[in-house]
């Protein structure tokens, strides 16, 4: 419902409180616009409530529980060790609960007006709440991110979750099937294996088809050690109690079923009609380089324009949008727009990895002290790099994988060489090494694995 006192107009309304919506409020309101926020659910949106965070959080946790319950090889002996699902579903929701709070401060702090409601576009210039009254602004932003995709005949109720609701249960499934195969699947599977559940993949082609193989089949391989089914090339055809039948003629029994096939831009309802906004094929909003819709007053930015669906696009697409609506001339011109998958090992991607005129050289986790002494070998670097050296793309294959890739990533915004990275000096143990040791090697001066005689 719509909360408190209400302005009638603003320089700037925002329909959206997720990750991009808020920190484009933000800026704004740093720029000197009045802004206002309209939220239906929970500010911070998906990513802190119901996706990136909390899966995140329940990942940690379960890899916790797996290493204490699997270290023997350390002389750690592991007796009586449990886990209760619901004391980690009350972390996990503590967790949301404190971001979503910082969020609120945020924008409190900022002046920004947080209005608790849905909105729809009357026009070009003016929102309607769901009460009833009308919102007039002179720029706005779309925000809504984006929703889960729902596969007919297996539509989300009962014992058949979304991803949203797989990250909500509040005991921990003795057996679980995954309709997809994406990163979204693969990380709620190792999850919810690690945890002790029985897990079934089902997937319309492969583990992760979309990415590197050399990859893809070490977390493919991670999957069925620990103890996982991954079904290739079907899909779910019918299901009668706890039995699902695949289209391959396969059965499978499980508890709970999550449907992650993917996401849709979230536009119901808004009214878009009502405005001069245009939908692409696949029903995103368009824009240009400014974040600009077709609508001279509207911009959007995050899920909701397009691929990559990931939230820290959307957070710098956030500040740009909040920038041109105050007047000033900023584009959204980033070269590279890292990725990470929480799979075991982690998978991060920088840049591309191939592509004409590109070389790419290979250094393996098993040449690596701190990856030794962790006991964390499965895994290797990739360093992509053109004619005059410079560092086009990295794919990073490891324990903290998600903390080393931005390094790549600033590497490749500003122009750097594998020179400028072989000789920097990277801190020892330390899984940074991989970096300097990949470059170094790209460079025909390997030092801690050997190629072979050139």
């Amino acid at each position: 419902m719509v909360m408190g006192s209400l302005p009638e107009n603003v320089d700037l309304a925002i329909i959206g409180g997720g990750v991009g919506g808020y920190v484009a409020a933000i800026r704004a309101s740093q720029l000197g616009l009045n802004v206002a926020i309209v939220e239906k659910d929970k500010m911070g949106g998906h990513c802190l409530n119901y996706a990136c965070i909390p899966s995140k959080t329940l990942i940690h946790i379960a890899d916790l529980f797996y290493d204490m319950t699997h270290s023997e090889y350390f002389g750690i002996k592991s007796e009586g060790i449990s886990i209760d699902g619901q004391k980690m579903h009350e972390w996990r929701m503590d967790v949301s609960k404190k971001l979503e709070q910082g969020v609120e401060y945020l924008c409190k702090s900022n002046g920004i007006e947080v209005i608790k409601s849905t909105a729809t576009f009357l026009s070009s210039s003016k929102l309607q709440l769901e009460n009833g009254e009308e919102l007039d602004f002179k720029k706005a932003i779309i925000a809504t991110g984006s929703e889960p995709k729902e596969l007919k005949g297996f539509e989300s109720g009962g014992r058949i979750l979304d991803y949203k609701s797989a990250l909500m249960l509040q005991k921990i499934p003795k057996s679980m099937a995954i309709i997809g195969a994406g990163y979204v699947a693969v990380e709620t599977g190792t999850l919810y294996a690690k945890l002790g559940a029985k897990v079934d993949i089902i997937a319309h082609s492969d583990v992760l088809s979309r990415f590197d193989q050399d990859a893809t089949q070490l977390i493919k391989q991670r999957l069925l050690d620990l103890g996982a089914t991954i079904h290739v090339n079907t899909g779910p055809s019918s299901l009668d109690g706890n039995t699902l039948k695949l289209s391959n003629g396969e059965t499978v029994e499980s508890e709970i079923i999550v449907s992650a096939i993917g996401l849709a831009p979230y536009t119901e309802g808004l009214g878009l009609e009502n405005t001069k906004v245009k939908l692409d094929e696949k029903g995103f909003i368009k824009v240009s380089t400014s974040l600009q819709t077709d609508d001279p007053n509207i911009l959007a930015v995050g899920d909701v324009i397009g691929e990559p669906l990931l939230a820290h696009k959307a957070i710098r697409q956030g500040g740009i949008a909040a920038e041109v609506a105050a007047g000033r001339n900023s584009t959204f011109d980033n070269i590279v727009i890292p990725s990470v998958i929480f799979s075991d090992p982690e998978i991060a991607i920088a840049g591309a990895i191939s592509g004409e005129g590109i070389k790419v050289k290979k250094f393996p986790l098993t040449a690596l002290g701190r990856a030794i002494a962790l006991n964390k070998t499965n895994g290797f670097i990739k360093i992509a790099f053109d004619s005059e050296e410079r560092v086009k793309g990295v794919e990073i294959v490891s324990e903290d994988a998600n903390a080393m890739i931005s390094e790549a990533a600033l590497a490749i915004e500003m122009g750097a060489t594998l020179e400028d990275i072989a000789d920097t000096i990277h801190p020892h143990p330390t899984f940074s090494e991989l970096m300097q040791e990949v470059a170094s090697a790209a460079l025909d001066r390997p030092i801690h694995f050997f190629y072979g005689k050139t």
